[in-house]
């Protein structure tokens, strides 16, 4: 089997890391091959229409959290599509004992509320005057908020919230991992709220977002349109084509891959391995035990998204936010769910209401490896009893996930310090996908542009 030669890179993934990466590579001059196992590019992100409302299989949205987001969509030539959040969707509704009750978003709002006890919101006080944790023990997000900040916002805000961005649970998940913005506030100042206040200038100074503040948005015809936008752009992209194998050979990477004609080796100077986790590990073990043990141990649980369409006029809830999130203690068996059609416009035709609602992840995720209807029939149950629903739905679908999401857990940076020391230890290979550098949209985009800076000065050296 003859190589084939006529690249710089060879980028193993097309979801939006994998894309993001070797679009970054391209601008930067480079030769760049994409192999993709899928029919199509994109990954996770997948847009569609059913009877009329637009389905995100999934990210439903982004986060303009790096300003490196509106100059990727203007050299794409998609920055006309983007539609922000309607006001209408300002809401974010927290459940507790059956009754769904808005988050609060100012001070004034948080002392007004109840959805925390009296209790609770003088425990807020005593925030400032709590210690530092150790700066090199490792703590939980549950530890941690529940040391600064009670036990009632850990399950009423955190919770929740944890459950609605990473499937996760907060019990395991490690906050300097998952959420270092916190941790660096409590190191740097000592203080979550003296932090805040403290930081408001530099944050104001700082092009960076935080996932709070950042402006949030989507496209017209769904987020499949970066993706789509980034794969037509590059110059080459074997779509159908999955890396079994990528072997180090004489100061450049040989990937060898299966395709619907038979298999083909492709070989270049660098390989940026843009795969979920454990399917890195698989491609590196041969000669990089070490990271791809480490690789293995992330762990995915499995999600069941249901998007679910109504009539208006069956929901008695105004539907009047960004959606609602389910904490654990309440005992429901949903994560959440979306008003997808209150988010943005033209999700849904008039008169009637899409709503994308989440089961499993590291909570229950035996629920999200049931068949599709009895997925369907449990999330039906659900959103009757929480939003008044009188009727049954026009129309249910239900796709699964088996592996969602990356759990950032206790050793979660020793693991990536031994996917960094496999990046050193072969020269030309890299790394760059959602398990490292944060989940979402805009921590993806920003990872990638960091990747491509390596890689560059990497054939630059070379």
């Amino acid at each position: 089997m003859t190589p084939d030669v006529d690249a710089d890179v060879i980028v193993v993934g097309g979801g939006i890391s994998g894309l993001a990466s070797a679009w970054g590579l391209q601008q930067r001059g480079a030769r760049v091959v994409l192999l993709e196992a899928a029919p199509r590019a994109g990954g996770a992100i997948g847009s569609s229409r059913e009877h009329g409302c637009l389905l995100e299989s999934g990210p439903n949205s982004a986060l303009e959290t790096t300003p490196l987001i509106g100059p990727l969509l203007t050299a794409l030539g998609i920055a006309g599509e983007r539609v922000d959040t309607n006001a209408a969707a300002r809401n974010r509704y927290i459940l507790r004992h059956g009754k769904l009750i808005a988050l609060p978003l100012s001070p004034a709002a948080f002392f007004a509320t109840r959805l925390f006890s009296t209790r609770a919101k003088l425990r807020l006080f005593c925030e400032p005057f709590i210690g530092r944790g150790a700066q090199a023990a490792e703590e939980t997000v549950a530890d941690f908020v529940r040391r600064r900040l009670g036990t009632e916002l850990l399950d009423y805000a955190i919770n929740p919230f944890v459950g609605g961005v990473y499937a996760g649970n907060p019990a395991t998940l490690s906050v300097s991992a998952a959420f270092p913005r916190l941790h660096e506030l409590e190191q740097r100042y000592g203080s979550l709220i003296w932090g805040q206040l403290a930081g408001a200038r530099k944050r104001a100074r700082n092009p960076e977002k935080s996932k709070q503040s950042a402006p949030m948005f989507a496209f017209r015809e769904g987020m499949q349109t970066l993706t789509d936008a980034i794969a037509q752009r590059l110059a080459r992209v074997e779509l159908g084509t999955e890396a079994v194998s990528v072997v180090p050979r004489d100061g450049s990477y040989v990937v060898t891959a299966s395709s619907a004609n038979g298999p083909r080796e492709f070989r270049a100077r660098a390989a940026l391995l843009a795969t979920p986790a454990y399917a890195a590990a698989r491609l590196v073990a041969p000669f990089a035990a070490t990271a791809a043990a480490a690789l293995a141990a992330v762990s995915y649980p499995p999600v069941a998204v249901a998007f679910s369409i109504y009539r208006r006029s069956a929901i008695a809830h105004p539907l009047d936010g960004f959606g609602m999130l389910i904490p654990e203690c309440e005992r429901r068996q949903i994560l959440g769910t979306i008003f997808s059609s209150t988010l943005f416009e033209n999700r849904a035709p008039d008169g009637l209401v899409l709503l994308t609602s989440f089961v499993g992840g590291t909570r229950q995720p035996e629920l999200a490896q049931r068949d599709e209807q009895a997925i369907a029939d449990l999330v039906q149950s659900e959103l009757a009893a929480l939003l008044g629903i009188t009727a049954n739905p026009e129309f249910v679908h239900v796709k699964r996930w088996p592996r969602a999401i990356p759990q950032y857990t206790l050793g979660h940076a020793e693991r990536m310090g031994q996917v960094a020391a496999a990046e050193r230890k072969f020269p030309g290979l890299f790394f760059c996908a959602n398990y490292r550098g944060g989940i979402s949209i805009g921590d993806c985009i920003k990872s990638a542009d960091r990747a491509a800076d390596q890689v560059a000065a990497f054939l630059l050296g070379a």
